[in-house]
């Protein structure tokens, strides 16, 4: 069946920090399409259409399939987050997001990291968009761990790091975060208003991989997190639905 076939479902509502409650399981659950072609992505959003509201295009996919992939993703009626973790000079980046803003995707990254000046032009940029896309400030990579910072010249934990540049994007004007779940917690009450988009979501009892700082979707929300990330324990089940079937039922213990 050719994505021209599928009737485009009712777009999802985005969701702020205050109105999530309210959120369906569908809408907290966003599934990472982190293939490299588009016939594999659209194969497994094919088997998830009907349950899956949010689909995330990472650098993998959008390098092979470039921008026909979140158009036919928009086209379909589903929300996409595309997670590009823009990260240059600020001209530049503030480029890149104007560049992108035409796909509609919903969500975009960049990288905090690149600091005041680089993520105050990406906000600029957006805020000049009719219909831009939500910015989210990554913080502190969920497959590093103190160590891994260590080797980069920062003594800092984690979790003290995250907070540092979660701090720094909201000065610049940025109030999407991307922070592992063990920073949620942290973030929800030190910046209370922010929307918070975790990956690093591990169901119990599944493979950790080269991810570093994880939790269950159940324990991620509850401290705060608005949206869950999910790749390889959906991607690479036997049974993909199943898997997020059952990451659906765990969303609907906590609210």
């Amino acid at each position: 069946m050719t994505p021209s076939e599928h009737a485009p479902q009712e777009a999802p509502a985005r969701h702020d920090a205050q109105g999530d409650s309210a959120a369906k399981p569908a809408d907290k659950l966003i599934v990472a399409l982190d293939f490299p072609d588009a016939r594999r992505a659209l194969a497994l959003v094919d088997r998830l259409e009907g349950r899956c509201r949010w689909f995330k295009v990472g650098l993998e996919l959008y390098l092979a399939a470039g921008n026909s992939i979140v158009e036919t993703l928009k086209k379909r009626g589903f929300s996409v987050f595309l997670d590009l973790k823009l990260h240059d000079i600020p001209n530049t980046v503030a480029g890149a997001v104007r560049s992108v803003a035409g796909l509609q995707a919903d969500m975009l990254t960049v990288h905090a990291s690149g600091g005041p000046a680089m993520l105050t032009a990406a906000a600029e940029a957006a805020a000049g968009i009719e219909k831009a896309p939500q910015l989210l400030a990554v913080t502190v990579l969920t497959s590093m761990d103190a160590a891994q910072l260590a080797a980069t010249g920062i003594s800092s934990s984690p979790a003290e790091q995250a907070l540092r540049l979660a701090e720094v994007a909201r000065a610049a004007g940025i109030h999407g975060l991307v922070c592992s779940p063990e920073e949620a917690a942290q973030m929800r009450r030190v910046l209370p208003d922010s929307i918070l988009v975790t990956p690093g979501i591990r169901p119990a009892g599944a493979t950790v991989g080269d991810q570093k700082r994880v939790a269950t979707p159940a324990s991620a929300l509850t401290a705060g997190a608005n949206y869950l990330v999910v790749g390889r324990p959906i991607t690479q089940a036997e049974n993909p639905l199943f898997a997020a079937e059952a990451i659906l039922s765990e969303i609907t213990t906590v609210h």
